[in-house]
């Protein structure tokens, strides 16, 4: 788990020092919002703002975390349905997966691993969670994300329910 860590910590530092639109989602922020579990990926959404200046800013960010660049990748994404781009670390086993949006980011600060940083919000969370549910033909990647948006539940429901966490009503909070 060290080595995760520091691969994160990494990561966190360099796009926080990039200047990027971003929030970790996935496994990380569902550790953040919900029970703790393992991964051997880090997943993040960058927001698409000017092309040119996302993408020095991202090479940037991923050369500083220590991840091997290949700028195609990122050009590819980008005319991509799915828009989804991934890059592996130099020194470790671990992958980062850049998820682009053109959507404005919803978003919460948090901490990990002692810095700060921003997470997919748990709305934001759930839904993604449950759109992969729907599109995915594991049964077992199904079941991880049902667990995941149960854990998130748990904590947060009373907050959805409440309207607490957005000032609105969230509908999904009694559907999983």
């Amino acid at each position: 788990m060290e080595a995760y860590f520091a691969f994160v910590k990494k990561v966190v530092e360099a796009f926080g020092g990039a200047g990027l639109d971003y929030a970790f989602t996935g496994a990380l922020a569902t550790s953040f919002y919900g029970t703790p579990r393992t991964t051997s990926d880090i997943d993040v959404i960058v927001t698409i703002g000017n092309e040119t200046d996302l993408k020095t800013k991202l090479i940037t960010a991923l050369r500083r975390a220590g991840l091997a660049v290949d700028e195609r990748k990122i050009d590819s994404a980008l005319t991509l349905e799915f828009k989804i781009a991934t890059f592996k670390d130099t020194t470790s086993p671990y992958c980062i997966d850049v998820i682009f949006s053109s959507e404005k980011l919803d978003k919460r600060a948090g901490k990990i691993a002692g810095l700060n940083t921003f997470f997919q919000s748990p709305e934001g969370l759930i839904a993604a969670k449950l759109r992969m549910i729907k599109a995915t033909l594991s049964p077992e990647r199904s079941a991880k994300d049902k667990t995941d948006i149960k854990a998130i539940l748990k904590i947060y429901k009373s907050k959805f329910r409440s309207g607490e966490e957005t000032g609105e009503k969230r509908p999904y909070a009694e559907s999983v």
